[in-house]
């Protein structure tokens, strides 16, 4: 456990306030206006304090894990979120998606009810324990997935509270807060606190890396910006959109990185996917004399398993806390420092940048042909809108919703990293309660959806009304193109559901359509459009081959089976 001390105090707290209330308050103060969870018994003196608390609601969801994948997205929109479980097993059943903030810088701060302070000195036997007394034990675990963990007490609170806020808003990590039921109505001890000293760029550093830069980019005609999901964590896009008008360079984002860039704008050419992608776009990037890359993560799911061909010696890697030249590193240099400076760099590109349509620019599919991924994904880009929440869920609708062309203003919501099928419905939950203004649309798949099914029903219960697309392939496509080994596997099959009938099943009204064709999806479209300021709508799309995929995938699966037949 960490033990700093220093730490800034919030504003305008009374001394009398108990240990729960001052907990709210610095929740508060960072935006925080809705809390995601499960009641337990270990947490209802928490909930009772929060149910007469002014500002901020309590959102119940039907199970932890979903709550924790609410309180992700909620977090995705708004900067910053909470969850609240019980010991034990409801903590245990929010892990997976705490560790999936973890491993897409997500800062949550996820809150757990433990049982009275006294039976835990005494190590009594209590329900929702391991029965061994060990009341750490839990706590110990999400060390493993959290950025930082903190045992509250009534004398440590106005230390630890704020520490772990500022620590979660730093790193972009979910952290972790543990509190006796019996401790929450006591009053906070006051405590005298000072400012942690601002994190800050090293000027020696900044002028050696800047220098460094100067010298690569003097030999460069050809320079492009590769846009990385650290660039939307670390709130990096207005920098990176400056230098690339600044520098009139190409811009590129990654899979993982998609909506790092405004993809209406002159300057963005696409997504790059490595040889799974648009081969225009990995050409510009992979024959560049210089990749800016901002945030890049180089992960297999980004690099279209490591197909991906930059060279490292080419590479200014910009990450929120260092800088790496080729293979000089630069540490304490502030990203947005570098970026600043790199805009009086004199770097300016030559020229007009040009680029190619993107692959879903025109629909395409005769009115009455069955629905191919070559036919819906033209129709859902012509679909969206300025300042829409798109949620696509890992699988087929992740491949596809990649190449689809965003217009600015959306904010994109996957996994990319973490891939947890089932994340995408209740990370709609968490969007629409987070920005419930704005129009939101989850893509998920029949598999996917089964997972997490029930958080329609939250969906509903709050009075959201998102525009759900179900893609009805018949099992997991996602799955059945990852093995390459076998074919036609049973354990890839999945229940046929009656998807448009979800919404009466959870005692609440919905619009709902099937499609199977080109022209019912643009009814559908149509209808969903008219309705959803009313009322949730489900669209069921009716693939007419359960192995149709968009290009992305297609060209992956190739690329697999050929790694497979050199291994045998």
């Amino acid at each position: 456990m960490d033990q700093a001390l220093n730490t800034n105090q919030p504003t305008g707290l009374t001394p009398a306030k108990t240990l729960g209330e001052y907990l709210f308050d610095c929740l508060k103060q960072e935006g925080i206006t809705e809390i995601f969870g499960v009641p337990g018994d270990y947490n209802f003196t928490l909930l009772d304090t929060l149910e007469r608390y002014s500002g901020i609601q309590f959102f119940n969801g039907r199970n932890e894990l979903n709550s924790g994948y609410a309180a992700d997205a909620y977090a995705r929109v708004k900067g910053m979120s909470a969850l609240i479980t019980t010991f034990g097993v409801g903590e245990m059943s929010a892990c997976n998606a705490i560790a999936g903030a973890s491993s897409e810088h997500i800062p949550i701060v996820h809150i757990v009810g433990s049982p009275p302070d006294m039976d835990q000195k005494e190590h009594k036997l209590m329900h929702h324990t391991l029965m061994d007394g060990d009341y750490d034990v839990f706590r110990k675990m999400y060390e493993q997935i959290t950025a930082y963990t903190a045992v509250l007490t009534p004398e440590n609170a106005m230390i630890e509270i704020p520490n772990a806020i500022r620590i979660a808003k730093k790193k972009k990590k979910p952290v972790y807060l543990v509190v006796a039921d019996d401790l929450v109505l006591k009053p906070v001890i006051v405590r005298e606190t000072t400012p942690m000293p601002k994190e800050i760029t090293n000027p020696q550093t900044l002028q050696a890396a800047l220098d460094h830069i100067k010298q690569l980019l003097s030999q460069a005609q050809n320079t492009v910006i590769l846009a990385d999901v650290k660039t939307i964590r670390f709130h990096l896009e207005k920098y990176v959109r400056k230098l690339a008008e600044t520098m009139n360079v190409p811009v590129a984002s990654t899979m993982f990185g998609k909506g790092a860039f405004d993809e209406s704008h002159p300057l963005f050419i696409g997504m790059y996917g490595g040889a799974f992608g648009s081969p225009q776009v990995q050409n510009m990037v992979e024959n560049a004399d210089c990749v800016i890359a901002v945030g890049l993560v180089w992960a297999d799911g980004n690099t279209a398993h490591f197909t991906a061909k930059l060279n490292p010696l080419r590479i200014i890697e910009i990450q929120p806390h260092k800088v790496k030249v080729g293979q000089a590193e630069y540490p304490n240099v502030m990203a947005e420092d570098i970026l600043l400076a790199l805009q009086n760099a004199g770097y300016k590109q030559q020229g007009t940048v040009s680029k190619g349509p993107s692959p879903y620019d025109m629909p395409t599919g005769n009115p009455d042909d069955p629905l191919f991924a070559a036919f819906y994904y033209p129709r859902f880009q012509r679909m969206l809108k300025e300042g829409d929440i798109v949620v696509a869920e890992t699988g087929t609708f992740y491949y596809g919703m990649g190449q689809v062309k965003l217009p600015s203003g959306v904010t994109y919501i996957t996994q990319g990293g973490w891939q947890s099928i089932g994340y995408a419905t209740p990370a709609t939950y968490g969007a629409c309660i987070a920005a419930p203004g704005r129009r939101t649309f989850l893509f998920t798949g029949d598999g996917s959806l089964q997972l997490t099914a029930q958080e329609i029903s939250s969906m509903l219960y709050y009075g959201c009304k998102p525009v759900i697309f179900v893609l009805n392939n018949s099992g997991y496509t996602i799955e059945k193109y990852l093995n390459v080994k076998t074919e036609n596997q049973t354990y890839n099959k999945i229940p046929n559901w009656s998807y448009t009938k979800l919404a009466e099943a959870f005692g609440g009204g919905a619009f709902t359509a099937t499609a199977s064709t080109n022209k019912e999806l643009d009814e559908a479209i149509t209808r969903a459009e008219n309705e959803r300021g009313q009322r949730l709508c489900i669209i069921e799309i009716m693939a007419s081959d359960p192995m149709d995929a968009p290009d992305y995938m297609l060209n992956m699966r190739n690329y697999m089976e050929g790694q497979e037949k050199l291994r045998n």
